[in-house]
């Protein structure tokens, strides 16, 4: 069931005890989807529609409601899958700016989801024949919930991987704020406003992103099956918000 929205003030700490992130010094609001429709904005918005590891990813799967973008997680074939995820990808593209969401995972072990940028090739999946960098902000793998993994990869040339780390966190079910400050010299990753790794890419190259809000089934994070009594699943996402410098 979807939790109740709280109208969120960046900068301040609810009576309720939820933690509202203040992104970095001198950045302006520049780009948000508050997803406070009744549907998603497909304007600004495209779905992740591939079939990779153990589901397809169906934009029937994705919603709007109650104020959240909710990502459902179904078994049911689809292609040669016995699982169907979901996704969305911002058909905008950024650069240099503070990227942030706040979302909650409540499914069973099984899904990899993330909060991710890298570029897009408008073909709604995970092409890494353009992209100069993958920022990772968040990926879980839900056999552990008390746990997500931070990463930077370069796929200009040979591919390589930069700044991984495993983080220690409280219950991913609940809702954390997850922050990426992307600048010419490095990306800095934020969990409920605390810097948790920060990455030297001033020798890598660099060019524009487009945001990512995914779940699929997967096998990564040494999972061994779905646990098919949590589905559906879902994945409820508050917000996400793009800010840049004067």
């Amino acid at each position: 069931m979807s939790l109740p929205k709280i109208s969120l003030k960046v900068g301040f700490i609810l009576s309720a005890g939820i933690l509202c992130a203040e992104q970095p010094a001198g950045y302006k609001l520049t780009w948000a989807d508050e997803f406070t429709g009744s549907a998603v904005d497909t304007a600004g918005w495209g779905y992740r529609i591939d079939s990779k590891h153990w589901s397809t990813q169906k934009p029937e799967n994705v919603s709007v409601a109650n104020g959240y973008l909710v990502l459902c997680l179904k078994k049911e074939k689809a292609a040669d899958k016995e699982y169907t995820g979901a996704g969305v990808i911002s058909k905008q593209s950024f650069r240099y700016g503070y990227y942030e969401t706040r979302f909650r995972i409540d499914a069973g072990k099984g899904w990899h989801s993330s909060f991710w940028m890298m570029g897009h090739d408008g073909s709604g999946s995970t092409g890494t024949a353009a992209p100069e960098l993958e920022l990772d902000c968040i990926e879980n793998d839900s056999i552990d919930l008390t746990s997500y993994g931070v990463n930077t990869h370069k796929w200009q040339g040979q591919h390589t991987s930069h700044g991984g780390k495993r983080i220690a966190t409280p219950p991913l079910s609940d809702f954390h704020i997850y922050g990426a400050e992307y600048t010419p010299q490095e990306v800095k990753y934020y969990f409920d406003g605390q810097v948790v790794q920060t990455v030297d890419i001033s020798k890598l190259p660099q060019g524009d992103v487009h945001i990512w809000l995914t779940s699929i089934a997967s096998y990564l994070g040494k999972t061994d099956a779905v646990d098919e009594t949590r589905l559906p699943g879902r994945v409820e996402y508050d917000y996400v918000r793009f800010y840049t410098k004067p």
